[in-house]
Formats: C-alpha cells, structure tokens, sequence
C-alpha cells in the first residue's frame, strides 16, 4: 500500500482503526488519548480525512471511517505490528521499538512489510524456540559469535541435535 496521505494522516487512520476496534462510536476525545495530540488539531485532521472521504464526521455523532479509511488503518496497523514484532526480535527495547515502527511503517515497500512478516510469523510459529535467537542475542552482550571458540566452529547437527566441534583453519 502506498498511498498519497501524509504520514501524519495515516496515523490518524490506524488510530482511529485501533479505537474502532474497540468502540462503536469514536469521539474526538478518543483520538487524542490514542495519538497524545490536543483537540483542536485532532478535528482540524478528522475534518481533513472527511473531505478526502477516508472518514464520515458528524460532531455529535462521532467518526466513522470508510471503507477504504477502515482498510487503510488496518494496513497501516498491520505493518506496525509486524516491524515491532521484528524489532522486539531483535533486542530493540519495547519503547524504542514502538517509537521506530511508528516511523518505519510509512516507508518500506510492501514486499519488504511482506518478507518481514514472513519471518516474524517463521520465528513465531517455530516448533521450538530458534536456537539462533539465543546465539543472536549472546553476540549482541559479547559482540563475538557463541559458536566460535578460540579455533573451533561449534554447531549443532540439526538431525541429531549433538554438538559438533571443528578445528578451524587460521
């Protein structure tokens, strides 16, 4: 999904996307809590996206989004969870990764959102917990592989699940 709307505007879409999934009707108020931002630029925006026809306003009825505003919160959320998934992969703290998705899931190409999603839901779904996340992380601590040990590989055979030590050569 590339759309022509602003960063800023999608925010506001996966926003109001979040608050539709747990209210019926989304108050301006609502919309503030969700993005930390005051009243009068809120209405400003949701009045903006109504125009464009991303969100039905009536001020005493709440917002609404249409179809195509619901389907791009829900892109834009879904691309969100997927980069902080993989950051929180990674090591990066909670905070910290929801602050770079915030970011990141404006810009990446789709297919790159897809292949990022691909691993996520590989390392998710994993009969059990990846070995390699462990030896990632240890690398992180010490900057050094845990697998190399001072002229000898280390790894372990998949088949058999035993250690396997090889000299190397220097």
């Amino acid at each position: 999904m590339k759309s022509n709307l602003s960063r800023k505007a999608e925010d506001y879409l996966e926003a109001i996307y979040v608050i539709s999934q747990e209210k019926e009707i989304i108050r301006i108020r609502d919309i503030c809590k969700e993005l930390g931002t005051k009243p009068p630029s809120v209405v400003e925006m949701v009045k903006k996206l109504s125009d464009q026809g991303y969100l039905i306003y009536k001020k005493n009825e709440g917002v609404h989004p249409t179809a195509e505003g619901e389907e791009i919160g829900r892109i834009v959320k879904d691309r969100h969870d997927t980069i902080f998934a993989f950051l929180k992969f990674i090591g990066v703290p909670e905070k910290i990764a929801n602050e770079d998705a915030c970011v990141i899931e404006h810009e990446l190409n789709p297919k790159t959102v897809e292949q990022i999603k691909n691993l996520v839901s590989f390392i998710e779904t994993a009969p059990d917990h990846p070995q390699w996340l462990d030896h990632f992380a240890v690398y992180c601590d010490l900057g050094e592989h845990p697998c190399k040990k001072k002229g000898t590989q280390r790894r372990i055979d998949e088949s058999s699940g035993k250690e396997i030590k090889r000299e190397q050569s220097q």
